[in-house]
């Protein structure tokens, strides 16, 4: 008996050394490497994002002009899927590494029924008074509809339902005090569409992202109505999710990944934040996203990337429970489990809190 609780022990001590060894990571941090921190890895390694040429790729595409990846021997791949039907799996399975995501019905019900994805930080949210996804009205409207409540009985597009825009359109019903049937609800997914409807009168309103908000201003087709963070204030719009074995199993490869992305963030809110090295980040967004005008840039709203990657996750929360309680949820979702941000947490260890 006491040779086979001797030979259970040691084989609990190895199980728990190989566990160890496993999730050993390379932390150390030194100013000779080429990063002024982490080692770059010892031989180039590929990582694979899935990212459409948004503005909220901003961290993305700033790490990968200006070497910050190249500094941790990271060699990134562009993917792009048609939607994210076909993205969750690709990414769960660990054909792609890196994706942004945004909260949804579809997106919670996939990770419910065994779509194993990680929500890791953030990608996008409104900033206070500069929301870049907010409502317009149309220009002619302006001595018509002054506060939210005088939606009332008018066409309101919106591109989603059961998902954040659709969470944003019934938050500021709820600040106007209305009801969803108070309005005539418009499922528009085309933003683009949105801008020609206001422009031809057939709907009042619309939940419209940038940059056709400031095409649509210059132009004198729509003009801002309030602002979105006056009725949600910390809105999580888009988020940044990995591969379980990239974040789990890669944490070597994760880690620099990370850092070098918050480095390009933060170069990113320098430049729209203290205006500093502006002209560089505008010329690098102007290379990968559809906006290619430098000066439009000078006025766009800009998406809102926490530097330090946080994510406001009590507003994930509370989105998934607007979902569930219009009855969009199939299954539970756990969010300790979907949630991880241990990565993120650990990089900015390493680079500091962003002042």
């Amino acid at each position: 008996m006491k040779k086979w609780i001797g030979m259970l022990g040691m084989l609990f001590l190895l199980a728990g050394c190989a566990e160890e060894e496993a999730v050993k990571v390379n932390d150390d941090v030194s100013k000779d490497n080429p990063s002024g921190d982490l080692a770059p890895l010892s031989k180039e390694t590929k990582v694979v994002i899935a990212e459409d040429g948004s503005a909220s790729g901003a961290g993305f595409y700033i790490a990968n002009e200006k070497g910050y990846f190249d500094d941790y021997n990271i060699k990134v791949e562009f993917a792009t899927f048609a939607n994210s039907d076909d993205m969750l799996p690709a990414l769960a399975s660990g054909e792609v590494d890196i994706a942004g995501g945004i909260s949804s019905a579809s997106f919670f019900n996939a990770i419910a029924q065994g779509i194993d994805v990680k929500i890791i930080a953030d990608k996008g949210h409104n900033e206070k008074g500069k929301s870049y996804f907010t409502f317009v009205i149309g220009a002619d409207k302006q001595d018509e509809l002054k506060e939210y409540s005088d939606l009332k009985g008018k066409k309101v597009a919106v591109s989603t339902e059961h998902a954040v825009d659709d969470y944003i359109f019934q938050l500021m019903l709820k600040e106007a005090g209305l009801k969803k049937t108070d309005v005539e609800f418009v499922l528009m997914p085309d933003f683009g569409n949105m801008l020609a409807s206001i422009e031809n009168g057939s709907i009042d309103a619309a939940l419209q992202i940038e940059p056709l908000i400031t095409q649509g201003v210059a132009e004198d087709i729509h003009v801002r109505f309030g602002d979105a963070t006056d009725f949600a204030p910390e809105a999580q719009i888009a988020m940044v999710l990995g591969s379980p074995q990239f974040i789990k199993e890669e944490q070597d490869v994760s880690l620099r990944f990370m850092t070098a992305y918050l480095k390009g963030v933060r170069d990113y809110n320098d430049a729209f934040k203290k205006d500093e090295g502006k002209d560089e980040i505008i010329d690098i967004m102007t290379q990968y996203t559809a906006l290619k005008e430098a000066a439009v840039w000078e006025d766009v709203f800009v998406t809102g990337l926490d530097p330090n990657g946080e994510m406001f996750v009590d507003d994930i929360r509370d989105q998934y429970e607007m979902y569930k309680e219009n009855g969009a949820i199939r299954g539970e979702f756990n969010f300790d489990e979907a949630i991880d941000t241990a990565i993120t947490e650990k990089a900015v260890k390493i680079i500091g809190e962003y002042e």
